[in-house]
């Protein structure tokens, strides 16, 4: 059975919140919405049509975008200790 697009969104996205809220790596609800629908509209106007590939996706992409926030002061520091 075909689900439509908005049901094909909205179940992509509800498994990629579960996912980033269950693992503690939600961090600022809107921003994740925001990013996470983005992203997954995105990738649907691009075709992609299985869930699962769009919801692993979008936690991928979330994921590296929360890493790349990271302030620059605490990439790569060294103790001198």
């Amino acid at each position: 059975m075909m689900m439509s697009l908005s049901q094909l969104m909205e179940e992509s996205f509800q498994i990629a919140w579960e996912y980033l809220e269950r693992s503690g790596e939600l961090g600022d609800a809107a921003a994740a919405s925001r990013f996470l629908g983005e992203t997954i509209e995105i990738m649907i106007r691009r075709g992609q049509r299985n869930r699962m590939a769009l919801s692993n996706r979008a936690i991928g992409a979330y994921q590296r975008y929360q890493t790349s926030e990271t302030p620059v002061s605490n990439r790569g520091s060294r103790s001198s200790a």
